[in-house]
């Protein structure tokens, strides 16, 4: 059974010609294209401890399986807006999973795309803890109603927005959360 215990967030773009290569671009520039990649759901381990993505990707080993939650988006349209967020939401106790979110949307702008990673994550979290809140209301306003429960320790995200090149080449953006043991 693999248990993670560390986890980074890392993000990045690429531009090639072939879709395929554009993709492997975006994992160089967020420092993961060495590892056979897993994608995972939506849930931060328990116990699990954030660590910078420097000190992350120097644990990775060429061919090593790697389990994460990733956000992908990929256009050849020129200037067209594309966006890949990871949200995450804690729990104010460690020994409570969190949740984390993954958003690719098209035409939104890195914050909003962003923050609404960020709200999924924490509405999750906050279903699982009880929390009552409004759906319909706006992120800022449930955000403040999560802290003031005191149960929800932390939210943020991390995001990665582009438009396409201009010549029609494609264009991707990742964004991931990566586990380690």
């Amino acid at each position: 059974m693999f248990k993670p215990t560390k986890i980074f967030f890392t993000k990045g773009v690429g531009r090639h010609k072939d879709y395929l290569q554009s993709f492997e671009m975006s994992l160089r520039m967020a420092g993961i294209e060495k590892c056979n990649l897993v994608s995972v759901s939506s849930i931060f381990p328990a116990g699990c401890k954030r660590m910078p993505k420097e000190d992350g990707v120097k644990l990775l080993e060429p061919g090593q399986i790697t389990f994460c939650v990733m956000a992908r988006n990929s256009t050849n349209e020129p200037n067209r807006l594309i966006a890949s967020s990871i949200g995450v939401a804690l729990p104010k106790d460690d020994s409570q999973y969190g949740y984390i979110s993954e958003h690719h949307p098209f035409g939104e702008s890195e914050k909003i795309s962003g923050e609404y990673a960020e709200d999924i994550a924490a509405q999750m979290l906050a279903t699982t803890l009880g929390i009552e809140f409004d759906p319909e209301q706006a992120w800022d306003e449930r955000e403040q109603v999560y802290k003031a429960s005191g149960q929800i320790y932390k939210t943020f995200n991390i995001t990665q927005s582009a438009e396409g090149d201009k010549t029609g080449i494609w264009t991707t953006v990742i964004a991931a959360a990566v586990m380690l043991p």
